[in-house]
């Protein structure tokens, strides 16, 4: 038997009066989550849930998220998380494509009607028999009078409540991928797969019930919700909370609450630095406390990596992963030699190779597909058959990364295999542009794609967020790279904005990019 809610029943036991979750004004200690968890499993079973039942789960980084994602858990039924972002037609795919026998969502504010979303795509899939709002006390609106609510799933349950008999091979969650590159499929994760990876994690960075973490990062997608969430309660840490990422609220949580861990993607790293006025804050209360920032989501460029541990005093480790591999596959370990730059070494009980289209082993140092097998990988898309004898090529786990190992075993990734450019016959890799024009003095944050070109088939484009208070023309910005980089890389199009389409998890949206270069008119310096 393993079922994933171990990780909080050990926290419980070991750490009962610790704090474990933390937001806004609320907070629970690991006892009383435990006991709300174990009131929402008896609420799910009275409503007819039953182990292997798919939940689907649309929910902000708030104390409901957890609560009912280790209380799904515990009852043996398998928790769907998806992006808040979602509207009517995409939860109607979601409910559809898992067979959810219920959805429960957050009620939101008007600008985000969630809840009313959710509601409408219930009503729309037959095969749902339950729907739960999770009331917003700033919302009074409901979608409908007899709606069933969080409270009232909860409401009068027994603390007490036994957990199913789950095997390590039991699908326990299932993840959307973002759907790039065609619909979304969804990530069957384990049980075997989430407690193996939080174990592990937890052990890597050294993450302890002292801890006090700063949670920004969506639970719903898989490296907020297995970094931080389920290897932190494994851990008996407690979580701060945030709803969305805001720079000067994260920096105030982190200044007043003695954060020690901070998990983000690159862009939020970026927006601390320049979008906080740090003079508001004492720099030297929060570096004393911060002990070490996680980067992961995609490559963390060179000089900003330097500038914010520069200011902040704290060293960054960079890993690497995916839905498909649990969240983390390579990490920089505390234990390890730090490479700046790399994505660290394979994490215990994953193996991992760089191979080229015929799937042969390239030497080190060399470029290729970066594939992978181990404790942390999926067992299959759910319900997608092709999809995963496609991904799973030879007994592998295909990654779609570009990648390269040194003599030392460490990893760092070149780029993803669908955003290399192909311009004239060369390879350009938009990292390699991309680390280049960070090192500009006026420039803050960048992102290289590759557009339509009738002579070369692609040309390279660089969009160019300017730091606060820079004037400098994008002809001076060709001219200045052009010095630095081979004839063939160096971007011909240089496109100076005030910002970049990102995702809910703070990653740029480059193929929002490439559809604005090619439906904009004479896009040009």
């Amino acid at each position: 038997m393993l079922n994933c809610f171990v990780n909080l029943d050990e926290s419980v036991r070991r750490h009962p009066d610790v704090v474990a979750l933390v937001s806004g004004d609320n907070q629970l200690t690991y006892t009383q989550l435990r006991c709300m968890v174990n009131q929402c499993a008896n609420g799910l079973k009275q409503r007819g849930i039953k182990q292997g039942d798919r939940i689907v789960l649309a929910c902000p980084n708030c104390i409901a998220f957890p609560v009912l994602y280790y209380a799904i858990l515990k009852v043996g039924a398998v928790v769907v998380p998806i992006n808040i972002l979602s509207v009517e037609s995409e939860i109607v795919y979601y409910l559809e494509q898992t067979e959810a026998k219920m959805l429960i969502s957050f009620q939101n504010a008007d600008q985000l009607p969630l809840g009313d979303y959710g509601y409408q795509a219930y009503q729309r899939v037959d095969s749902c028999s339950n729907y739960i709002l999770i009331r917003d006390p700033s919302n009074p609106i409901m979608p409908a009078e007899d709606v069933d609510t969080f409270a009232g799933l909860i409401h009068e349950q027994s603390v007490l409540c036994d957990v199913a008999i789950t095997q390590a091979d039991d699908i326990a969650v299932i993840i959307f991928t973002s759907g790039t590159t065609g619909k979304p499929k969804g990530a069957q994760l384990t049980h075997q797969n989430i407690f193996t990876c939080s174990l592990v994690f937890k052990d890597m960075a050294s993450i302890t019930h002292k801890d006090n973490q700063l949670v920004v990062l969506p639970l719903f997608h898989c490296y907020g919700q297995m970094v931080q969430m389920n290897a932190g309660l494994l851990a008996g840490s407690t979580l701060h909370l945030m709803p969305r990422f805001v720079p000067e609220l994260a920096m105030q949580i982190m200044h007043d609450h003695e954060i020690t861990i901070f998990c983000g993607v690159p862009t939020m790293y970026w927006a601390m630095l320049h979008k906080v006025d740090l003079s508001q804050y004492d720099i030297a209360k929060v570096t004393k406390h911060f002990r070490l920032g996680i980067a992961g989501g995609t490559a963390m460029p060179v000089e900003l990596l330097k500038a914010f541990e520069k200011t902040f005093g704290v060293e960054i480790l960079e890993g690497y992963g995916l839905s498909e591999s649990c969240a983390c596959a390579t990490f920089n370990r505390l234990d390890n030699v730090r490479k700046v730059g790399s994505i660290g070494v394979a994490n215990w009980g994953i193996r991992i190779r760089i191979v080229d289209q015929q799937m042969q082993d390239v030497a080190p140092g060399e470029t290729g597909e970066m594939i992978m097998q181990g404790h942390s990988t999926m067992k299959g898309y759910y319900n997608m058959p092709e999809a995963t004898a496609a991904v799973y090529e030879g007994g592998w786990l295909h990654t779609g990364d570009l990648a390269k190992c040194d003599e030392a075993g460490y990893y760092y990734i070149v780029d993803r295999l669908t955003d290399m450019i192909i311009r004239g016959g060369y390879n350009v890799y938009p990292r390699e542009i991309e680390e280049v024009l960070m090192q500009h003095a006026d420039v803050s944050l960048t992102a290289v794609i590759g557009i339509p070109d009738m002579q070369y088939g692609e040309e390279v484009a660089a969009y160019i967020v300017l730091k606060e208070g820079a004037k400098i023309k994008s002809e001076a910005l060709m001219a200045w790279a052009k010095e630095r980089m081979s004839s063939y890389k160096y971007p011909r199009v240089i496109k100076i904005v005030e910002g970049l389409p990102m995702n809910a998890t703070g990653k740029i949206l480059k193929s929002q990019l490439r559809k604005q270069a090619v439906e904009s008119v004479g896009i040009n310096t």
